[in-house]
């Protein structure tokens, strides 16, 4: 029962975390966007385009290298090559980040006034370049961590980062919001830069006091090939993913350049640029914290079953993951689209935010599954299709936006986004279904859900209507308290319970056969 029990409180203290985490977030988006407006944070929004383009690639290989190359020297008996090379991935994060940084302030202002068409962004951009070479180097102790398997360091730095972040910003922005959009955007992105760089001093204080205990007085010893392994694991991750975020950079450029020649109004083209990506996505995204834990804890097991070659046990799995997920994602997307008005009236008084609600809701299990299917494929070895499906995703997504956007505005980036999370959900079942050796079952993990929402829904609802409620607070509370037990009540009746008792079963198996065995 030991097993049982870590399995089920490290799925709290993830989903606790996490959740704490994005409320804290939401919080600070919240706040945000009620000081600079929804233009503010269409700035907002551009200004990281470039910016995660450089996060990108400061931290996405180093991050890689350092867990595939720890894990792999951790076992080795000569600890002094295990602190050699981590040594020689940290001086390569730092390089990375160095460069990084360079390119960012130096060219801060040509991006900002030709590549994002707002040259008010550029001083941003500067202020957040001397992060990056610390964002590097605390990827880097981060895929050190992960390869030793503790979480702790991470989630204390995460949590300390949020803290000072929001604090700053609460501190900093009334003293300069009369200064205009511009410097109160760089106000918030020097709370980030700070946050940055004390998150990043505090997971090298961790590494360091790791590192001397695990290590003491071994001497560092670089192996021969070291060069050839790091840059053989970090050459392929940031030509990936570096191309995939300049995809990425490029749509988010493009889609504020096509509502100005629609609109003819920049002002009004950040402005909704920035109450969809800034303001209404992480609303939709925000429930997404919930199914972390069935990432991080299940899809180990897959990867387990697949190299191991137990089909049974691996068709269970990926069944379970994919109810989950679509069970969670049909309630909130659905949650959101009934009350996506009320929701951006409490939020964020605006009601232009529920109408972005109301029309993406409807796709959240989409979006959903195309993220836990490219979970579970990166389980099953299939980066390399992932990476694949990415970029004709990317590439759709730029033509359409190029051919729509023009002539409809925003509603042709809402067909976008429809479009893309449906072909992309698609694409990776029917790839799971290919390597797994499975056959999805549509209408126990996707219709029935659906059906069932429905029915909830109608229930809750005509409750509302039977009392006579219809206050936005009183309507999202008790017809979503309503509705959701019915749901939930209606998916243990009807398969859900039954998965349930089958995974605590497995997981009680597993830790009778780990005593026997001790």
């Amino acid at each position: 029962m030991g097993r049982v029990h870590t399995y089920f409180k490290n799925a709290v203290i993830l989903t606790v975390t996490g959740l704490a985490l994005r409320a804290a977030g939401m919080f600070f988006r919240v706040y945000i966007a009620g000081r600079i407006g929804a233009e503010g944070m269409g700035l907002y929004q551009l200004i990281f385009t470039i910016y995660s383009l450089c996060i990108t690639f400061a931290t996405s290989g180093v991050s890689v290298a350092a867990t595939r190359l720890a894990a792999e020297e951790l076992t080795q008996p000569d600890m002094g090559r295990a602190k050699g090379v981590m040594r020689r991935v940290m001086q390569l994060a730092f390089a990375f980040g160095s460069v990084a940084a360079v390119v960012q302030f130096v060219f801060a202002y040509p991006a900002a006034r030709y590549w994002l068409g707002d040259a008010r962004a550029a001083i941003s951009l500067q202020i957040l370049a001397p992060c990056l070479p610390f964002m590097a180097l605390a990827a880097a102790t981060r895929g050190y961590f992960f390869a030793r398997r503790q979480v702790g360091p991470n989630t204390r730095s995460q949590i300390y980062e949020q803290i000072l972040r929001i604090g700053f910003v609460m501190w900093i922005v009334p003293k300069v919001l009369d200064w205009g959009v511009e410097y109160t955007c760089a106000a918030v992105l020097l709370g980030d830069t700070i946050s940055e760089i004390v998150s990043a001093l505090f997971m090298l204080h961790y590494y360091k006091r790791d590192t001397k205990k695990l290590f003491a007085s071994v001497t560092a010893t670089v192996p021969q090939n070291t060069t050839a392994r790091l840059f053989k694991i970090v050459a392929p991750v940031e030509g990936g993913r570096c191309l995939d975020s300049a995809l990425h950079t490029v749509e988010n450029t493009l889609v504020p350049a096509c509502l100005l020649t629609f609109l003819g109004s920049r002002e009004e083209s950040l402005a909704q640029f920035g109450a969809l990506k800034g303001m209404a996505m992480p609303i939709l995204l925000f429930p997404f914290s919930f199914l972390n834990p069935l990432a991080t804890l299940l899809l180990p097991e897959v990867t387990e079953a697949h190299i191991l070659g137990r089909q049974k046990s691996l068709e269970k799995l990926v069944g379970r993951i994919m109810l989950f997920t679509n069970t969670f994602s049909v309630l909130a997307g659905g949650l959101i689209a009934i009350y996506a008005y009320p929701l951006g009236r409490l939020i964020y008084h605006d009601e232009s935010i529920g109408f972005y609600l109301a029309v993406l809701a409807p796709v959240l299990p989409g979006m959903y599954l195309d993220a836990m299917g490219d979970a579970v494929l990166k389980g099953l070895g299939e980066e390399v299709a992932t990476f694949r499906y990415s970029i004709w995703d990317s590439t759709l997504r730029i033509v359409l936006v190029l051919l729509l956007m023009p002539r409809m505005g925003m509603k042709g980036f809402l067909f976008v986004m429809l479009c893309s999370n449906v072909i992309s959900a698609f694409l990776n079942i029917f790839r799971i279904e290919k390597v797994a050796n499975i056959k999805t079952q549509w209408y126990r993990w996707i219709i029935q859900p659906m059906l069932l929402f429905g029915v909830a829904a109608v229930l809750g609802e005509g409750t509302l209507r039977m009392l006579h409620i219809t206050g936005d607070w009183q309507r999202l509370l008790l017809g979503g308290t309503i509705s959701t037990l019915l749901y939930c009540l209606f998916m243990l009746r009807c398969g859900l319970g039954d998965a349930l008792q089958s995974m605590l079963h497995h997981k009680r198996k597993d830790a009778e056969q780990n005593t026997v065995v001790h």
